[in-house]
C-alpha cells in the first residue's frame, strides 16, 4: 500500500487574505507531503489493506504513527477550511450551546485551548466516551481517533 497526498479542496489562493497562497503551497505541498512521503518509507508489506485511522490505531507511538496521524490531521484540517464560510448547522449549534454556553463562548475556550497549547500539537472539538463534545488538546500528532 502507498499513500498519495491528496489535492486541495480548493484552489491554493481560495483562502486568501486569511492564508496566502504561499503559505497554503507551503504547508500544504512541503510540509504534509513530507509526511506521506515518509510514512510511504516507513510502511512494510504488513500494511497491505490498512487504511490511516487502523494504522494510527495499531501503531499509538514512534514514527509510523507520527506520520499517519500527521496525514490524517493535516487532511482533516485542509477539508475544515473553506472560501465559503458558514456557520455549524442548527442541530450542532444547538448542542454546542448546551454544553458551552454559546456558540460564542465555545469559540472564546477553543481558541484559548489553542493559543495555550504549549509547542505543537493539535486543538480538537471532539466526543467523549459519554458522547458529550468536549475540546481537548493533544500534543505533537495527537488525534482522537487514537483514542
Amino acid at each position: 500500500m502507498s499513500f498519495t497526498l491528496q489535492a486541495l479542496p480548493y484552489a491554493p489562493n481560495a483562502l486568501a487574505p486569511f492564508i496566502s497562497e504561499e503559505t497554503l503551497t507551503y504547508h500544504h505541498g512541503k510540509h504534509h507531503a513530507t509526511y506521506v512521503d515518509k510514512l510511504n518509507g516507513l510502511l512494510t508489506g504488513n500494511f497491505n489493506n490498512e487504511d490511516l485511522p487502523q494504522i494510527i490505531i495499531d501503531h499509538p507511538t514512534g514514527p509510523i504513527f507520527n506520520n499517519a496521524a500527521q496525514i490524517w490531521n493535516h487532511t482533516f484540517y485542509w477539508h475544515c477550511l473553506t472560501p465559503d464560510a458558514k456557520g455549524p448547522s442548527a442541530n450542532l449549534e444547538q448542542i454546542i450551546t448546551q454544553q458551552f454556553g454559546s456558540l460564542a463562548d465555545f469559540k472564546e475556550q477553543f481558541t484559548q485551548q489553542a493559543c495555550t497549547l504549549f509547542g505543537s500539537g493539535w486543538v480538537w472539538l471532539s466526543l467523549d466516551k459519554n458522547q458529550k463534545l468536549i475540546i481537548e488538546s493533544l500534543p505533537n500528532a495527537g488525534v482522537p481517533i487514537s483514542h
